[in-house]
């Protein structure tokens, strides 16, 4: 069996787990992924593409591409809807800004996501759409732990499956229990294109220095991201049912 196979089927062995414990995907659903045009949503869109051509019609979905061009990156647009063409999944591009604000609290990689989140979510309503797929994997959702124990004084993280009680929209993460480095493992395997330009933020902030802590507890115990995401499923915050459509804590 080749290297990629085996990735390949490790991938989707973790992600079949995650969509039966949870469960994401019902038959039916139409489901939008959020594409940002790196590794991560890249691997989420070819891993659920295939499992929408298995279903033979037993779920539909569609990819949305938000552009922010005053914040410094660039995507090539072209490459990413040829990417959804493998699957048949249609591709949407829609660009989007939003206004500096006077609250320092509020970072531009706090702004940007929050109004990137606003865009998905308007757009999946007017599309008919009442899932969102987001590709973060399970090194994003312990960062997000530590990050919240440490700056927040409380234990939680980006859920794996989040619902709307204001509106029908249930946000989904189904490569949630996946590690990062098999999703690089797997970008390098398939040739992703990497963005043209990379957002000049993202090594800066507290989220960093969460990786580099997470670094150094698994030097010091291999097995600390299976503590923590089973401490993660036993305190149930896994799964959250929220008042509006912004994620608590410092999910962003």
């Amino acid at each position: 069996m080749s290297s990629q196979r085996k990735t390949h089927d490790k991938l989707q062995r973790i992600m079949g787990r995650t969509l039966r414990q949870y469960p994401l995907i019902e038959p039916g659903d139409k489901i939008l992924i959020a594409l940002s045009g790196g590794k991560d949503s890249l691997a989420l869109m070819d891993l659920l593409g295939e499992r929408m051509k298995r279903s033979q019609g037993g779920f539909e979905l569609a990819a949305l591409h938000v552009r922010m061009p005053h914040v410094g990156y660039s995507t090539d647009a072209d490459y990413l809807k040829k990417q959804a063409d493998k699957w048949g999944i249609p591709f949407h591009l829609k660009v989007a800004s939003f206004s500096p604000d006077t609250n320092e609290k509020r970072s531009p990689c706090f702004l940007c996501a929050w109004n990137r989140r606003k865009v998905l979510f308007d757009e999946a309503q007017k599309m008919g759409f009442r899932k969102i797929a987001f590709g973060h994997h399970q090194d994003d959702l312990i960062q997000t732990a530590l990050l919240n124990l440490t700056f927040a004084g409380s234990f939680n993280t980006m859920p794996v499956l989040l619902k709307m009680r204001k509106f029908d929209m249930t946000l989904i993460r189904p490569m949630a229990a996946i590690p990062e480095n098999l999703l690089k493992e797997w970008a390098a395997l398939q040739n992703y294109q990497p963005l043209i330009k990379t957002c000049p933020h993202e090594t800066q902030g507290n989220r960093l220095k969460m990786k580099q802590l997470a670094e150094q507890m698994e030097r010091l115990n291999p097995d600390y991201r299976h503590s923590i995401w089973h401490a993660m499923e036993k305190s149930g915050i896994l799964i959250e049912e929220m008042a509006d459509h912004e994620e608590t804590s410092l999910s962003f």
